[in-house]
């Protein structure tokens, strides 16, 4: 039988060095690979996650990409979305020389800019959808231990509460950065914690309203695989929204943040957050970074 060859990229996203950020694969043509195979793929890259590229069906879209953890398929993810946005563009892939352009995702078309030349972009947004957020956890002290921590190491009067723009997560607020880094997640704890609710991602955090800066940890072994996320662009836009919803940083009519996120496990990002206002109402979510290529191969089975 002869062997099948799948040529990728892997670039380091969030960061503007290599073996800093968000480590991801890009599968330059996934045709031929079904699900199955794209899975073991993913197990095999042993990433955050993997993309597999398939042709757009949109005029303006550039691929359509197709996300896997380790674990499972993904309908949306933010440094898969930069990463790829920056290999296609430099690749001169389906994007026509174009600073603008759409990737279609499971949830739907992703609007992508790019500033700097289109062929070797500085820097990459992505529009994300609107943030919603369900009913915050009453539980506090419960979630609290299922971190290793007490009540009184969560930022005050902030709620526990899940959101999403596409992908969600459980945000926790904890009152400073020292106390971010001593989180250790308890699986079977927070289960516990959170009954009945669907499994996700927990993102702690800390806020510094003054700097627009926020120092954040990401960990998915439950329901990704991936212990700690170096880098996550899905929490950060509606990280973004918990913020200013909670008078945690400023209102105006553009919010700016960064979020840091990867320090505590060796592999320092930084998110850039923009947020659209109109009075008390946020219009429009960017979040965005840049991207470094680190290598290349062919996967032959």
């Amino acid at each position: 039988m002869p062997s099948r060859s799948y040529r990728f990229v892997q670039v380091d996203v969030f960061t503007d060095r290599v073996f800093g950020g968000n480590p991801l694969a890009v599968f330059l043509d996934g045709r031929g690979l079904d699900d199955v195979l794209m899975q073991q793929i993913a197990r095999e890259m042993n990433l955050s996650e993997t993309v597999f590229l398939f042709p757009p069906s949109r005029p303006d879209g550039a691929a359509a990409l197709r996300i896997f953890t380790p674990a499972r398929e993904v309908p949306f993810a933010g440094h898969p979305t930069i990463g790829t946005a920056w290999v296609l563009a430099t690749r001169g892939l389906g994007t026509r020389g174009a600073s603008r352009f759409v990737l279609e995702e499971k949830i739907g078309p992703i609007p992508v800019e790019l500033e700097g030349a289109p062929a070797r972009p500085d820097f990459i947004w992505m529009t994300q959808q609107e943030a919603t957020f369900d009913a915050a956890l009453d539980n506090r002290d419960a979630v609290a231990r299922a971190l290793g921590l007490a009540e009184a190491d969560l930022w005050p009067g902030a709620p526990i509460q899940p959101g999403s723009t596409g992908n969600k997560f459980l945000f926790v607020p904890l009152r400073d950065r020292a106390t971010v880094d001593r989180a250790i997640l308890d699986v079977r704890a927070m289960l516990a914690a959170m009954g009945e609710r669907p499994h996700i991602g927990i993102f702690v955090f800390t806020p510094d309203p003054t700097a627009g800066r926020v120092y954040s940890r990401m960990f998915a072994p439950h329901t990704s695989g991936i212990p700690e996320d170096p880098a996550t662009g899905s929490a950060s836009g509606p990280l973004g929204a918990y913020l200013v919803l909670n008078r945690l940083v400023k209102k105006a009519a553009e919010v700016k943040m960064v979020s840091e996120q990867g320090t505590k496990m060796g592999r320092q990002s930084f998110i850039h957050i923009r947020l659209a206002m109109q009075g008390e109402q946020i219009t429009a979510i960017r979040v965005g970074g840049t991207a470094v290529p680190v290598l290349e191969g062919e996967l032959s089975f």
